[in-house]
Order: structure tokens, then C-alpha cells, then sequence
């Protein structure tokens, strides 16, 4: 955790009077409304201190699943190009078996346009 020099300005303003109510706490002497405050005071440093930390482990948390996010869609780019490489390959091979096809229909039709010519050459 990163402190300011406004944070360890306030706990060094606070310290020596923490002490000083500590000491009067453990000597069995009560506590007026200004120690009663001073010690509330450093409470909500603390605990302010402390959702300062966690808000910085959730920051680091956030950055670290926009590099796992960024990660995962530079694997969807790549899987969309295989995609992309795969559908070219698959219409170019159609696209020969039809004209593969329509060559052979041509020769075939020819084939048999010539025999029934012949045929009817024949047959005269």
C-alpha cells in the first residue's frame, strides 16, 4: 500500500496521544471524550487504510482479467481466420467439383448428341 505524506502525517500527528490514552487504559483511569475520539479517529484511518489496500488488490484483479480478456480475443481473432482459411478451402473445392462436373455433363451431352447423329445418319 502506498501512503502520502498526508497519511503518515495524521498517524504521527495521532501517535504520541494513542500512547498517551493507552497507557492511561492500562493504568485502570477512564476515558474522557477526546481520548474516546482519538482512538475512534485512528480506527477509520485504519479501516480506511485497509479499503485502500482492497480496492487496490481490486484494481490489480480488474487489470489482470482485461489481460486475460484481451488473451482470449486475440484466440477468437485466430480461430475466426482458421475459420475464414477452412470456408475459402471448402467453396474452392465445390467450385472445382462443379466444373469438374459440368465438363464431364458437356462431354457426356456431346457424346451422345454425336452417337444419335450417326445413329440417325445411319438409319437413313
Amino acid at each position: 500500500m502506498d501512503k502520502t505524506r498526508v497519511d503518515d502525517m495524521l498517524i504521527e500527528m495521532i501517535t504520541p496521544k494513542i500512547k498517551e490514552i493507552e497507557e492511561k487504559f492500562s493504568q485502570g483511569k477512564g476515558l474522557n471524550s477526546e481520548d474516546i475520539n482519538t482512538l475512534l479517529l485512528k480506527s477509520q484511518y485504519n479501516h480506511i487504510n485497509h479499503l485502500d489496500q482492497k480496492l487496490n488488490e481490486v484494481v490489480a484483479d480488474v487489470a489482470s482479467l482485461k489481460g486475460d480478456f484481451n488473451g482470449l480475443e486475440n484466440k477468437f481473432v485466430g480461430l475466426e481466420n482458421k475459420f475464414d482459411l477452412l470456408n475459402e478451402k471448402i467453396e474452392h473445392t465445390i467450385q472445382k467439383a462443379l466444373n469438374k462436373n459440368m465438363v464431364q455433363l458437356i462431354v457426356i451431352l456431346g457424346a451422345f448428341a454425336t452417337i444419335f447423329k450417326m445413329l440417325d445418319i445411319f438409319a437413313k
